[in-house]
């Protein structure tokens, strides 16, 4: 049995390598804890997977995994999670700007009764206007329309246990929603205030350009949180917005035809001779018929999604098993 799942996608950082597998092998290797380390080259294009062969052959408990091509941060961490075996799961990033002697504090926070110690970047290494700032905006959006409050929805320094991981299907940015998604499933979410570092090798992966991607992103999960099992609720609500103004305004010609029938008023005439009346109330309620039938059509493809979950997000080309 495994306490602790180490899961650390990296992406060309040769150089920062050989320093996160010493500082992880001195952190565990002297805690109370037996370990694992899942290391995910995310198709690197420099000499990322011999560092990290060597860093396997030197260091106990490092497992290795290798994409054929880069599938994103989103596909390695979930291919780490479905190799490890711990029954914590912490997550990092391997630019070193997450510490490893943080861990024993994430692992630790869970034994008050969380499911998922998120880490807190309070004194943040970055610059300001295109780190920093974008990230405080994202976290409060994030934060409002998810429900789950937390300061640092972008910190890879996490911890959860494997019943919670094990069950999620991530797709594109979805990794930094998954305190979200876990409490949706009742988990208990925690934070903590954790250490960053300023980068020392390579060049950072992130930018503003990513913004939209996570903007993108937080749609799917506000319907995945709300509408993932009946989607008809939000097609149909938005369908009666088209619907009930189109039976409306037919229901106001309707009138004015029984008015000149009944009393002799001109007031359906005026209305038959505005093309707005005659067109617009048809095009409202054909509005309202597409969006049912998107409801329903999303209604059966959920339940395919519900019942077919068997297709990766990624292709692994090899695997080197902890020595």
């Amino acid at each position: 049995m495994t306490d602790i799942s180490i899961v650390a996608p990296v992406y060309n950082e040769e150089e920062s390598v050989p320093h996160l597998c010493e500082q992880l092998d001195a952190v565990l290797a002297g805690s109370k804890y037996s370990y694992e380390i899942v290391l995910v080259d995310d198709g690197s294009s420099d000499n990322t997977w011999a560092t990290l062969l060597e860093a396997n052959s030197r260091y106990k408990g490092i497992k290795l995994i290798r994409f054929r091509r880069n599938f994103g941060q989103t596909a390695a961490m979930s291919a780490g999670f479905h190799e490890a075996r711990g029954d914590v799961i912490v997550t990092l990033d391997a630019d070193l700007q997450n510490d490893p002697a943080d861990i024993p504090l994430v692992v630790e926070r869970m034994q008050a009764g969380f499911d998922v110690v998120s880490g807190w970047r309070k004194d943040r290494k970055d610059t300001f206007i295109n780190r920093r700032l974008p990230s405080m905006l994202a976290n409060a959006l994030i934060s409002k329309i998810t429900g789950v409050y937390l300061h640092d929805y972008g910190c890879t320094l996490k911890a959860y246990r494997k019943e919670i991981v094990k069950n999620l299907n991530l797709y594109g940015e979805m990794h930094r929603f998954i305190p979200a998604l876990a409490s949706w499933v009742g988990a208990e979410v925690d934070e903590v205030p954790v250490n960053h570092r300023a980068r020392q090798y390579g060049t950072s992966k992130y930018g503003i350009s990513r913004t939209l991607r996570v903007l993108l992103d937080l749609m799917t999960v506000k319907f995945l949180l709300r509408y993932s099992t009946h989607p008809i609720q939000m097609f149909g609500k938005i369908g009666m917005l088209f619907g009930v103004p189109g039976l409306l305004m037919i229901g106001a010609v309707l009138m004015g035809h029984f008015s000149f029938l009944l009393f002799g008023t001109n007031f359906a005439a005026d209305l038959i001779k505005r093309p707005f009346w005659v067109i617009t109330p048809f095009m409202l309620i054909l509005f309202c018929m597409q969006f049912i039938s998107m409801g329903l059509l999303a209604e059966l493809q959920i339940r395919t999604y519900h019942e077919s979950q068997s297709k990766p997000i990624y292709v692994v080309k090899e695997t080197v098993e902890a020595q």
